[in-house]
């Protein structure tokens, strides 16, 4: 058993346990398997399905409250108010799906939607800012797994839905009303801030390295195994065999602290190397006579503050940055790379820039996954759980890839994150493009490049924001910037997507819409918002390229001066 004293807890441990919580984060992924029983059951017509459809995004990216609180209160109180929404949310649409409870307002269930998904705002936050500050050094590899994790949360709950809940849309929220506050509660006491990794263990690339790899084994085991379903009758005992497996894959990330537990001697020579740059600093420190300094981060408390000494270390300055702890003797206003405010970054063309970028990048994309049912319908896809495992795939790649391949190209060529931004929402521009062209046999190779392309921008943007404005406020700097996910889905899904579908639904004098009319005009509109996506990424690369010569001249991320 792995036993650990208090505020000494490697960050491997709380990692492991947010691959779970950040799976639970994507509840909102699920919305495509029961929104055609929303429609269905209760006669709604595609518009109405669709701004359902916006309330989804609203609630997943309204996360400006557990931003702010993530910086007053421990990470469990953040997970238990979103565990608490989850079961209030999806136990209100169970009652109406199942017909539990009969003739639910329509108002009701929206704003139900929107407190059901808003869990995920509560969760990922939790879980992605102590992570990102657990690990300051390695903020985008780490914001590319767990965003991963989420991407690849629709797969795995794809995989749940068909091979143990019978598709049944009703068991499906029964499970999210109940299973998911059951995880959070019993993984919360993991997600805690720890002393923060300083990049100095050498093994810490390998430990990345494997859970990229067994995330990425993960994902193809989801996709075959929901293709394989797909194409042949499968026994109850093998069904819940492949689950059993899955389960293993996403416990995989424990391994690490247990390897750290039995095997210690490697982490030991990495600490003693710690120990003894620490010990160099200090000497130089002490002939100097400069200042006397405070011990930046102690082990019962990660949070600590600096007390403004002239010399410090790159290992404590690098610490003190996890925390965002750095407190400058003069009042001025911070530079890029140093800790913002939130009212600070918000007067910022940079904030702005990257808001407007990331918006015109993931509201088309979401648009897409909010209709993608009736889009596989349309193109006559009867089943379309094969469809969502694919996008959820890929989205998980985009995720997990942007996240590694920038920190690959930030540390070795000071290359700015965003310049994947551009050229992914330049293919975007390309899918969409194919998507309009209805031509036999692109519908799933332009819904994998969309997921790949709709990955990257979580995964850059998450990173990017931490290095231009700090990790200090990063949780409410980050959940404003995700207001782009509503807001592009009421404008691209809600107002333009479902009166185009519904006018072209009404020209058929169907209720069901077939063919490729019936979303062709959005998805030009939506290549035109990305070309002018993309103008706008090259426009901030340009600007923000200072900034990562700055922090990343040496190879590694460096604090500014100060």
């Amino acid at each position: 058993m792995l036993v650990l004293k208090a505020g000494s807890r490697p960050p491997w441990v709380g990692l492991g346990a947010a691959v779970w919580v950040q799976t639970a984060s994507g509840n909102s992924y699920n919305f495509p398997l029961y929104s055609s029983r929303l429609k269905s059951v209760l006669g709604y017509s595609q518009q109405q399905v669709t701004i359902l459809g916006v309330a989804n995004d609203i609630g997943e990216n309204v996360g400006l409250l557990p931003g702010y609180v993530c910086n007053k209160f421990p990470p469990w109180v953040v997970l238990c108010v979103g565990a608490v929404f989850c079961f209030l949310g999806y136990g209100v649409i169970w009652l109406a799906v199942s017909q539990t409870v009969q003739n639910v307002p329509y108002w009701v269930l929206w704003i139900a939607l929107c407190i059901a998904t808003n869990s995920c705002a509560w969760l990922g936050t939790a879980v992605l800012v102590t992570n990102m500050r657990n690990f300051p050094v390695s903020r985008g590899t780490v914001a590319g797994i767990l965003k991963g994790y989420v991407g690849l949360s629709a797969a795995v709950y794809t995989e749940v839905y068909s091979m143990v809940l019978d598709e049944s849309a009703s068991k499906l929220l029964l499970f999210l009303t109940l299973g998911l506050p059951i995880i959070c509660f019993a993984l919360m006491y993991f997600v805690r801030p720890c002393t923060p990794a300083s990049g100095e263990d050498s093994s810490e690339p390998n430990h990345f390295l494997f859970i990229q790899a067994t995330s990425v084994c993960l994902g193809v085991y989801l996709l075959a195994t929901t293709v394989l379903s797909d194409l042949v009758s499968l026994s109850t005992a093998l069904s819940y065999t492949f689950v059993a497996i899955m389960i293993v894959f996403l416990m995989s990330p424990l391994a690490i602290p247990v390897k750290m537990t039995f095997f210690p001697k490697n982490d030991k020579r990495a600490k003693d190397s710690l120990q003894e740059v620490h010990s160099s600093d200090d000497l130089v420190q002490q002939e100097g006579n400069q200042s006397q300094t405070e011990p930046l981060l102690t082990p019962s408390e990660s949070a600590s503050y600096l007390e403004g000494p002239e010399y410090v270390s790159d290992v404590d300055l690098l610490l003190a940055e996890g925390e965002g702890a750095v407190k400058m003797k003069k009042k001025r206003k911070p530079k890029r790379g140093e800790d913002f405010k939130f009212k600070e970054a918000f007067i910022k063309a940079d904030f702005w820039l990257l808001w407007l970028v990331y918006f015109l990048g993931v509201g088309p994309g979401i648009t897409v996954l909010n209709n993608l049912a009736q889009i596989g319908y349309a193109m006559g896809v009867d089943d379309t759980t094969i469809l969502l495992s694919l996008f959820s795939f890929c989205n998980f790649l985009g995720r997990l890839g942007g996240g590694a391949v920038s920190e690959y190209f930030v540390r070795s060529r000071t290359t700015p994150r965003t310049i994947w931004m551009t050229f992914s929402q330049i293919i975007m521009i390309a899918t969409f493009l194919l998507y309009a062209s209805a031509i036999d046999g692109t519908l799933y190779a332009a819904t994998a490049l969309l997921g790949i392309c709709y990955g990257v921008q979580f995964a850059i943007m998450v990173p990017t924001a931490s290095e231009l404005f700090g990790l200090k406020h990063f949780g409410i700097i980050y959940n404003f910037i995700l207001l782009g996910n509503p807001i592009g889905a009421l404008l691209f899904s809600g107002l333009l997507a479902g009166y185009v579908y519904d006018a072209a639904a009404a020209k058929q004098q169907t209720s069901v819409c077939l063919g490729a009319e019936c979303f062709r005009l959005t998805f030009l509109v939506l290549a035109g918002m990305c070309g002018l996506g993309t103008i706008l990424s090259i426009i901030l690369t340009i600007r923000i390229k200072p900034v990562y010569q700055m922090l990343y001249a040496s190879g590694s991320f460096r604090l500014p001066s100060h």
